[in-house]
């Protein structure tokens, strides 16, 4: 994995001294590399604008969720879309439009469903029957009208873990196609006057490397919007495909730039509404991972060690999987490198333990290191989608700070949790 470096050997990020970093705000901590994050997004929308078609870049919160990263997507005219009122909350206190934010779940609450529609979201996925219901009441109780698009599963499975699918059949996801609940569901939201009708959407799945997957994606979406011309005269206006491109992890990951396929999506929709003869809908994209997650970093500090005669030693920093439960939920795999010196020559390979009382908090299995000492800065790199998100405070650990580096500054935007934090909430029994 590519780093860079500054005069003193130490790793950099947007231009600041990672182990000053650390030193600063203390560990753990998250790093974002701001410039990166504007850098893929601005490829995103280059694609499209060189492909001269109706677009949204819909940032997918649920990669990393806080006002800062909300306002500076929106100083990019993007999309974003939640897929809670949490989400929806923290959004709205950032300043971002509600009419740019599309909502999202598979089991959104009454109360959820209110708000969303008082504050104005832009549009509402529809993912099931009972949601419908929902919805329709409230709308007629608050004497609104809204936009939704339909969720549906197109049948395609992305190579991928199994519990990042979401595009099969046999999932909790959407309404299905074959068995005819998509008819079904646009035919029930066509006839309620508070609603508009914008289009449909499919996710099929995470950390996709291949191309093949959204070819089939749009062929698929395409078809589905021709039936619906001709059953209902209903013209699909929006085609949302999701998101789930794959970003480089470790040196064995070799993905494809995500703009690339978004670049495969536009052709095979151009191509599918020219055969079918309908006319070409605005394509909407919802990437979170391929966004923030090559921008992010984790620096730990090193505290014990472990040698065992005949075993790898085991290297222990002052997180884990609070801050990064990937690894122990479904073996995620990661690089890091010593942020004190990263190209210093490699003296042995050790396991990477977290401090939480679990022998499966490991965050690198093997991982090459140069020589280490307590108190040394160890950075996980790309570790900017779904860390912070997941954390936790298992063993009553606060969760860490988070930093924004730009032009050479550094601005912290997430504050570090205190101990007084963890117990605000907690009330007398006796």
């Amino acid at each position: 994995m590519e780093v860079t470096t500054n005069d003193n050997r130490h790793l950099t990020i947007g231009g600041i001294d990672a182990v000053n970093l650390a030193h600063k705000y203390q560990t753990p901590l998250v790093v974002y590399d701001v410039a990166q994050i504007k850098a893929q997004i601005n490829a995103f929308k280059r694609v499209f604008e060189e492909q001269q078609v109706a677009y949204e870049v819909s940032y997918a919160s649920k990669a990393f969720c806080a006002t800062a990263i909300y306002q500076v997507i929106n100083t990019l005219g993007c999309h974003t879309d939640v897929v809670s009122g949490g989400e929806l909350a923290t959004a709205l206190k950032a300043g971002f439009p509600a009419e740019k934010i599309s909502f999202h779940g598979n089991n959104k609450s009454i109360a959820e469903l209110e708000y969303a529609v008082k504050s104005d979201v832009g549009v509402i996925i529809v993912d099931n029957f009972y949601e419908i219901e929902l919805l329709i009441k409230v709308l007629r109780e608050q004497n609104k009208n809204t936009r939704v698009i339909l969720r549906v599963t197109p049948g395609i499975s992305a190579h991928t873990h199994e519990y990042d699918q979401t595009g099969q059949v046999d999932s909790k996801f959407g309404f299905d196609i074959d068995s005819g609940q998509a008819d079904k569901a646009l035919e029930q939201l066509l006839n309620e006057p508070n609603i508009e009708v914008l289009g449909l959407h499919a996710h099929i799945g995470s950390q996709i490397f291949e191309l093949g997957g959204f070819e089939l994606v749009g062929q698929k979406l395409m078809q589905i919007a021709k039936h619906w011309q001709d059953k209902f005269g209903y013209e699909t206006k929006v085609l949302n495909v999701g998101g789930g491109f794959g970003i480089k992890y470790t040196a064995e990951d070799t993905p494809l730039a995500p703009e690339k396929f978004v670049e495969k999506i536009i052709q095979v929709v151009k191509k599918q509404a020219k055969e079918l003869e309908i006319s070409l809908p605005a394509i909407w994209i919802e990437p979170g991972r391929s966004i923030v997650g090559p921008a992010g970093y984790n620096l730990y500090t090193v505290g014990a060690r472990k040698d065992i005669p005949g075993h790898l030693p085991y290297l222990a920093v002052d997180g884990g999987m609070g801050d990064n439960i990937r690894p122990a939920l479904y073996q995620a795999k990661y690089a890091a490198v010593l942020a004190n010196d990263p190209k210093a020559k490699i003296q042995e390979t050790v396991h990477l333990a977290g401090k939480y009382c679990e022998s499966g908090d490991i965050l690198i299995d093997e991982l090459a290191l140069p020589k280490t000492k307590p108190g040394d800065i160890i950075a996980m790199l790309a570790t900017g989608a779904y860390g912070y998100s997941m954390a936790s405070n298992y063993n009553r650990n606060p969760r860490p700070a988070v930093v924004f580096v730009e032009n050479g500054q550094a601005k912290l935007v997430v504050k570090r949790e205190t101990y007084a934090d963890l117990t605000h909430l907690d009330q007398p029994y006796l």
